[in-house]
Protein backbone atom coordinates (compact mmCIF):
# COMPACT_ATOMS: atom_id res chain seq x y z
CA UNK A 1 0.00 0.00 0.00
CA UNK A 2 1.17 3.48 -0.98
CA UNK A 3 0.69 6.08 1.66
CA UNK A 4 -0.07 9.88 0.79
CA UNK A 5 0.49 12.17 3.60
CA UNK A 6 -0.09 15.68 4.45
CA UNK A 7 1.98 17.57 6.52
CA UNK A 8 0.47 21.00 7.78
CA UNK A 9 -0.22 23.61 10.49
CA UNK A 10 -3.23 26.07 11.50
CA UNK A 11 -5.44 25.78 7.97
CA UNK A 12 -8.30 23.91 8.79
CA UNK A 13 -10.12 22.92 5.28
CA UNK A 14 -7.55 22.15 2.91
CA UNK A 15 -6.09 19.40 4.63
CA UNK A 16 -9.11 17.17 5.94
CA UNK A 17 -10.77 17.91 2.24
CA UNK A 18 -7.57 16.39 0.38
CA UNK A 19 -7.21 13.42 2.43
CA UNK A 20 -11.06 12.76 2.18
CA UNK A 21 -10.94 13.41 -1.88
CA UNK A 22 -8.01 10.82 -2.42
CA UNK A 23 -9.24 8.06 -0.38
CA UNK A 24 -13.01 8.70 -1.92
CA UNK A 25 -11.10 8.19 -5.37
CA UNK A 26 -10.36 4.62 -4.32
CA UNK A 27 -7.38 3.93 -6.25
CA UNK A 28 -6.00 0.54 -6.14
CA UNK A 29 -2.83 0.35 -2.79
CA UNK A 30 -3.17 4.21 -2.19
CA UNK A 31 -4.27 5.77 0.63
CA UNK A 32 -3.89 9.03 2.25
CA UNK A 33 -3.52 10.00 5.47
CA UNK A 34 -1.80 13.11 8.06
CA UNK A 35 1.46 12.52 8.46
CA UNK A 36 2.43 11.04 11.64
CA UNK A 37 5.95 11.28 13.05
CA UNK A 38 6.86 9.82 15.92
CA UNK A 39 10.61 9.75 15.14
CA UNK A 40 13.51 11.05 12.47
CA UNK A 41 16.32 8.58 12.64
CA UNK A 42 18.71 9.28 9.91
CA UNK A 43 18.54 7.44 6.67
CA UNK A 44 15.32 5.68 7.38
CA UNK A 45 12.20 6.85 5.44
CA UNK A 46 8.95 7.80 7.00
CA UNK A 47 6.87 5.78 5.53
CA UNK A 48 5.41 7.45 2.62
CA UNK A 49 5.56 7.33 -1.19
CA UNK A 50 4.53 11.30 -1.05
CA UNK A 51 3.74 13.83 1.09
CA UNK A 52 2.33 17.16 0.48
CA UNK A 53 4.60 19.76 2.80
CA UNK A 54 2.25 22.84 3.88
CA UNK A 55 4.18 23.54 7.25
CA UNK A 56 8.01 23.32 7.05
CA UNK A 57 8.81 26.43 5.87
CA UNK A 58 8.07 27.21 9.29
CA UNK A 59 9.40 24.65 11.20
CA UNK A 60 12.96 23.41 10.79
CA UNK A 61 12.52 20.22 12.53
CA UNK A 62 9.54 19.52 9.97
CA UNK A 63 11.83 20.62 7.11
CA UNK A 64 14.85 18.64 7.86
CA UNK A 65 12.70 15.30 8.05
CA UNK A 66 11.62 15.54 5.07
CA UNK A 67 15.30 16.22 3.44
CA UNK A 68 15.48 12.85 5.26
CA UNK A 69 12.43 10.96 3.59
CA UNK A 70 13.35 12.66 0.35
CA UNK A 71 16.71 10.94 0.24
CA UNK A 72 14.69 7.43 1.09
CA UNK A 73 12.48 7.91 -1.48
CA UNK A 74 9.40 9.69 -0.40
CA UNK A 75 8.40 11.88 -3.34
CA UNK A 76 8.13 15.57 -1.18
CA UNK A 77 5.91 18.21 -2.88
CA UNK A 78 7.55 21.40 -2.82
CA UNK A 79 11.07 19.66 -3.08
CA UNK A 80 12.46 20.70 0.81
CA UNK A 81 16.08 21.49 -1.09
CA UNK A 82 15.05 24.01 -3.56
CA UNK A 83 12.64 25.21 -0.93
CA UNK A 84 15.29 25.74 1.26
CA UNK A 85 17.54 27.79 -1.35
CA UNK A 86 15.05 29.78 -2.95
CA UNK A 87 13.58 33.46 -2.35
CA UNK A 88 11.88 36.00 -3.97
CA UNK A 89 15.20 37.97 -5.02
CA UNK A 90 16.63 35.24 -6.95
CA UNK A 91 13.02 34.56 -8.56
CA UNK A 92 13.06 37.94 -10.04
CA UNK A 93 16.40 37.79 -11.48
CA UNK A 94 15.10 34.31 -13.38
CA UNK A 95 12.05 36.21 -14.68
CA UNK A 96 14.29 38.25 -15.99
CA UNK A 97 16.76 35.91 -17.88
CA UNK A 98 13.49 33.81 -19.09
CA UNK A 99 11.79 36.58 -20.60
CA UNK A 100 8.84 36.96 -17.89
CA UNK A 101 8.21 40.77 -17.21
CA UNK A 102 8.79 41.67 -13.45
CA UNK A 103 8.79 45.00 -11.70
CA UNK A 104 12.33 46.75 -11.30
CA UNK A 105 14.22 45.29 -8.34
CA UNK A 106 17.06 45.79 -6.14
CA UNK A 107 17.97 44.32 -2.84
CA UNK A 108 19.08 46.22 0.23
CA UNK A 109 21.61 44.66 3.38
CA UNK A 110 19.68 44.83 6.77
CA UNK A 111 19.42 47.98 8.66
CA UNK A 112 20.69 46.52 11.82
CA UNK A 113 23.59 43.99 11.99
CA UNK A 114 22.94 40.08 12.24
CA UNK A 115 23.67 39.00 14.59
CA UNK A 116 27.44 37.63 15.47
CA UNK A 117 28.63 40.42 13.03
CA UNK A 118 30.10 43.19 13.26
CA UNK A 119 30.77 46.23 10.90
CA UNK A 120 34.31 44.27 10.24
CA UNK A 121 31.84 41.87 8.44
CA UNK A 122 30.89 44.18 6.24
CA UNK A 123 34.10 45.62 4.51
CA UNK A 124 33.32 44.44 1.16
CA UNK A 125 29.88 46.76 1.11
CA UNK A 126 30.11 50.04 0.29
CA UNK A 127 28.80 52.92 2.49
CA UNK A 128 27.34 54.60 1.41
CA UNK A 129 25.56 52.47 -1.38
CA UNK A 130 24.42 54.00 -4.58
CA UNK A 131 21.59 55.38 -3.52
CA UNK A 132 21.20 57.89 -6.24
CA UNK A 133 21.34 55.05 -8.56
CA UNK A 134 18.92 52.95 -6.79
CA UNK A 135 16.20 55.33 -7.03
CA UNK A 136 16.73 56.18 -10.04
CA UNK A 137 16.41 52.62 -11.24
CA UNK A 138 13.47 51.86 -9.06
CA UNK A 139 11.58 55.11 -9.03
CA UNK A 140 8.44 55.96 -6.50
CA UNK A 141 6.06 54.93 -5.82
CA UNK A 142 7.67 51.20 -4.44
CA UNK A 143 7.21 48.67 -1.84
CA UNK A 144 9.53 47.50 0.66
CA UNK A 145 9.33 43.65 1.44
CA UNK A 146 11.77 41.03 2.72
CA UNK A 147 13.78 38.99 -0.25
CA UNK A 148 12.59 35.66 1.59
CA UNK A 149 9.05 36.86 3.28
CA UNK A 150 5.50 35.90 2.70
CA UNK A 151 1.97 36.50 3.95
CA UNK A 152 2.36 40.08 3.46
CA UNK A 153 4.52 40.75 6.55
CA UNK A 154 6.60 43.48 6.87
CA UNK A 155 5.33 45.12 3.57
CA UNK A 156 5.89 48.46 2.96
CA UNK A 157 4.80 50.81 0.31
CA UNK A 158 7.17 53.81 -0.11
CA UNK A 159 5.65 57.03 -1.39
CA UNK A 160 9.23 59.18 -1.56
CA UNK A 161 12.68 59.45 -0.47
CA UNK A 162 11.74 60.54 3.09
CA UNK A 163 9.21 57.56 3.44
CA UNK A 164 11.65 55.38 2.73
CA UNK A 165 14.54 56.28 5.34
CA UNK A 166 11.77 55.97 8.04
CA UNK A 167 10.64 52.76 7.29
CA UNK A 168 13.89 50.94 6.53
CA UNK A 169 14.93 51.79 9.93
CA UNK A 170 11.79 49.99 10.80
CA UNK A 171 13.89 46.69 9.20
CA UNK A 172 15.73 45.58 11.62
CA UNK A 173 17.78 42.60 10.67
CA UNK A 174 15.43 41.93 7.24
CA UNK A 175 17.05 41.77 4.40
CA UNK A 176 14.76 43.82 2.10
CA UNK A 177 14.17 44.00 -1.63
CA UNK A 178 12.41 47.58 -3.03
CA UNK A 179 10.38 47.57 -5.75
CA UNK A 180 8.79 49.65 -8.23
CA UNK A 181 4.75 49.65 -7.89
CA UNK A 182 3.16 48.90 -11.03
CA UNK A 183 -0.09 50.82 -10.75
CA UNK A 184 -2.22 48.03 -12.40
CA UNK A 185 -5.70 48.07 -13.95
CA UNK A 186 -6.17 44.34 -13.30
CA UNK A 187 -4.80 41.33 -11.15
CA UNK A 188 -4.54 37.67 -11.41
CA UNK A 189 -3.81 34.84 -9.03
CA UNK A 190 -3.26 31.77 -10.22
CA UNK A 191 -2.58 28.18 -8.90
CA UNK A 192 0.03 26.34 -10.63
CA UNK A 193 0.06 22.25 -9.49
CA UNK A 194 2.30 19.83 -11.43
CA UNK A 195 3.54 22.68 -13.16
CA UNK A 196 0.71 22.03 -15.89
CA UNK A 197 -2.45 22.69 -14.02
CA UNK A 198 -3.54 25.92 -13.79
CA UNK A 199 -6.49 28.20 -12.48
CA UNK A 200 -6.57 31.80 -13.10
CA UNK A 201 -8.00 33.98 -10.61
CA UNK A 202 -9.06 37.96 -10.72
CA UNK A 203 -8.01 38.95 -7.19
CA UNK A 204 -8.04 42.44 -5.44
CA UNK A 205 -4.87 42.84 -2.84
CA UNK A 206 -5.86 46.11 -1.89
CA UNK A 207 -9.13 44.16 -0.27
CA UNK A 208 -9.91 42.70 2.97
CA UNK A 209 -8.28 39.33 2.91
CA UNK A 210 -11.35 37.45 2.98
CA UNK A 211 -12.60 39.89 0.42
CA UNK A 212 -9.47 39.82 -2.35
CA UNK A 213 -11.43 37.23 -4.62
CA UNK A 214 -14.42 39.50 -5.21
CA UNK A 215 -12.66 41.74 -7.65
CA UNK A 216 -16.10 43.07 -9.36
CA UNK A 217 -14.05 43.57 -12.61
CA UNK A 218 -14.79 42.73 -16.24
CA UNK A 219 -14.03 39.89 -17.77
CA UNK A 220 -10.22 39.37 -19.22
CA UNK A 221 -9.61 39.59 -22.76
CA UNK A 222 -9.01 35.68 -24.11
CA UNK A 223 -5.05 36.65 -25.10
CA UNK A 224 -4.04 37.98 -22.13
CA UNK A 225 -5.27 34.99 -20.56
CA UNK A 226 -3.08 32.75 -22.38
CA UNK A 227 -0.05 34.71 -22.24
CA UNK A 228 -0.59 34.88 -18.41
CA UNK A 229 -0.76 31.10 -18.51
CA UNK A 230 2.27 30.61 -20.62
CA UNK A 231 3.97 32.50 -17.89
CA UNK A 232 2.73 30.73 -14.87
CA UNK A 233 4.01 27.42 -16.41
CA UNK A 234 7.01 28.77 -17.79
CA UNK A 235 7.95 30.06 -14.30
CA UNK A 236 7.10 26.95 -11.93
CA UNK A 237 9.15 25.02 -15.06
CA UNK A 238 12.44 26.77 -14.25
CA UNK A 239 11.59 26.59 -10.20
CA UNK A 240 10.54 23.21 -10.29
CA UNK A 241 7.51 23.98 -8.07
CA UNK A 242 4.78 21.14 -8.23
CA UNK A 243 2.37 23.74 -5.73
CA UNK A 244 2.26 27.33 -6.29
CA UNK A 245 1.01 30.32 -6.95
CA UNK A 246 1.87 33.53 -8.98
CA UNK A 247 0.25 37.02 -8.66
CA UNK A 248 0.79 39.39 -11.85
CA UNK A 249 -0.24 43.17 -12.05
CA UNK A 250 -1.43 43.97 -15.39
CA UNK A 251 -0.03 47.29 -16.60
CA UNK A 252 -0.91 48.52 -19.85
CA UNK A 253 -2.36 44.77 -21.15
CA UNK A 254 1.00 43.88 -20.12
CA UNK A 255 1.33 40.98 -16.93
CA UNK A 256 3.80 41.70 -14.79
CA UNK A 257 4.88 39.09 -12.15
CA UNK A 258 4.67 40.29 -8.59
CA UNK A 259 5.38 37.06 -6.42
CA UNK A 260 5.79 33.74 -7.58
CA UNK A 261 7.51 32.29 -4.27
CA UNK A 262 4.60 30.37 -2.39
CA UNK A 263 5.40 27.04 -2.39
CA UNK A 264 2.60 26.61 0.38
CA UNK A 265 -0.33 28.75 -0.77
CA UNK A 266 -3.36 29.71 0.92
CA UNK A 267 -6.36 27.71 0.30
CA UNK A 268 -8.79 27.91 2.48
CA UNK A 269 -12.14 27.53 1.71
CA UNK A 270 -12.90 30.61 3.73
CA UNK A 271 -10.36 32.83 1.79
CA UNK A 272 -10.75 30.99 -1.69
CA UNK A 273 -13.98 30.68 -1.93
CA UNK A 274 -15.56 27.44 -2.75
CA UNK A 275 -15.42 27.22 -6.22
CA UNK A 276 -11.28 27.91 -6.06
CA UNK A 277 -11.59 25.74 -3.42
CA UNK A 278 -13.15 23.11 -5.04
CA UNK A 279 -10.41 22.70 -7.67
CA UNK A 280 -7.77 23.11 -5.69
CA UNK A 281 -8.65 19.80 -3.38
CA UNK A 282 -9.48 17.91 -6.93
CA UNK A 283 -6.54 18.84 -8.86
CA UNK A 284 -3.88 18.44 -6.08
CA UNK A 285 -5.08 14.76 -4.87
CA UNK A 286 -5.39 13.99 -8.72
CA UNK A 287 -1.57 15.25 -9.04
CA UNK A 288 -0.63 13.45 -5.57
CA UNK A 289 -1.86 9.95 -7.20
CA UNK A 290 -0.44 10.34 -10.23
CA UNK A 291 3.39 11.05 -8.68
CA UNK A 292 2.88 8.04 -5.88
CA UNK A 293 2.12 6.17 -8.88
CA UNK A 294 5.52 6.78 -10.39
CA UNK A 295 7.22 6.67 -7.15
CA UNK A 296 9.96 4.07 -6.46
CA UNK A 297 11.40 3.91 -3.32
CA UNK A 298 15.31 4.22 -2.83
CA UNK A 299 15.86 6.44 -5.71
CA UNK A 300 14.97 10.39 -6.16
CA UNK A 301 11.15 10.92 -6.32
CA UNK A 302 12.01 15.15 -6.14
CA UNK A 303 10.95 17.47 -8.82
CA UNK A 304 13.89 19.36 -9.89
CA UNK A 305 13.12 22.81 -11.88
CA UNK A 306 15.07 23.82 -15.48
CA UNK A 307 17.14 26.27 -13.71
CA UNK A 308 18.83 23.33 -11.99
CA UNK A 309 18.86 20.81 -14.21
CA UNK A 310 20.64 22.58 -16.81
CA UNK A 311 23.18 23.95 -14.26
CA UNK A 312 23.88 20.53 -13.06
CA UNK A 313 23.82 19.64 -16.86
CA UNK A 314 26.60 22.28 -17.51
CA UNK A 315 23.89 23.63 -20.60
CA UNK A 316 23.34 27.71 -20.47
CA UNK A 317 19.65 29.05 -19.15
CA UNK A 318 18.55 30.77 -22.42
CA UNK A 319 19.98 27.55 -24.72
CA UNK A 320 17.84 25.56 -22.35
CA UNK A 321 14.79 27.95 -22.93
CA UNK A 322 15.05 27.59 -26.59
CA UNK A 323 14.96 23.57 -26.01
CA UNK A 324 11.90 24.10 -24.20
CA UNK A 325 10.05 26.25 -26.08
CA UNK A 326 10.50 23.26 -29.25
CA UNK A 327 9.02 20.62 -26.79
CA UNK A 328 6.26 22.67 -25.98
CA UNK A 329 4.96 23.66 -29.28
CA UNK A 330 5.53 19.55 -30.32
CA UNK A 331 3.18 18.77 -26.81
CA UNK A 332 1.77 22.10 -26.49
CA UNK A 333 0.08 21.78 -22.78
CA UNK A 334 -2.87 19.44 -24.16
CA UNK A 335 -1.20 17.00 -21.04
CA UNK A 336 -2.10 19.94 -18.35
CA UNK A 337 -4.95 22.12 -17.76
CA UNK A 338 -6.10 25.46 -17.53
CA UNK A 339 -9.22 26.69 -15.32
CA UNK A 340 -9.98 30.26 -15.70
CA UNK A 341 -12.19 31.20 -12.33
CA UNK A 342 -12.84 34.43 -14.70
CA UNK A 343 -14.43 34.35 -18.04
CA UNK A 344 -12.65 35.59 -20.98
CA UNK A 345 -14.32 38.15 -23.22
CA UNK A 346 -16.11 36.30 -25.77
CA UNK A 347 -15.97 37.12 -29.26
CA UNK A 348 -17.98 39.79 -30.95
CA UNK A 349 -20.36 38.29 -33.03
CA UNK A 350 -20.20 38.21 -36.87
CA UNK A 351 -23.05 40.34 -38.50
CA UNK A 352 -24.87 38.60 -40.84
CA UNK A 353 -24.32 39.10 -44.53
CA UNK A 354 -26.60 40.96 -46.53
CA UNK A 355 -29.19 39.75 -48.30
CA UNK A 356 -28.51 40.69 -52.06
CA UNK A 357 -31.93 41.75 -53.56
CA UNK A 358 -32.29 41.28 -57.19
CA UNK A 359 -33.73 44.21 -59.45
Amino acid sequence: MKKIGILFGQENSFPQAFVDRINQKAEKNIMAEFVRIDKVMQAESLGYSVIIDRISQDVPFYRAALKNAAMCGTAVINNPFWWSADEKFFNNALAVKIGVPVPKTVILPSKELPDDTTEKSFRNLAYPLDWEGIFNYVGFPAYMKPFDGGGWKEVYQITSLDDLWGKYDQTKQYVMMLQEEIIFEDYFRCYCIGGKHVRIMQYEPRNPHHLRYEHGKAPAAKKLLETVKDYVIKLNKYLGYDFNTVEFAIRNGVPYAIDFCNPAPDAEVTSVGQENFDWVVETAADYAIERAKKQTDGRDNLTWGEYVRTGAAGIHLLSSEKKIEKKAEKKEATTGTVDHAITAEKPKAKAAPKKVVKK
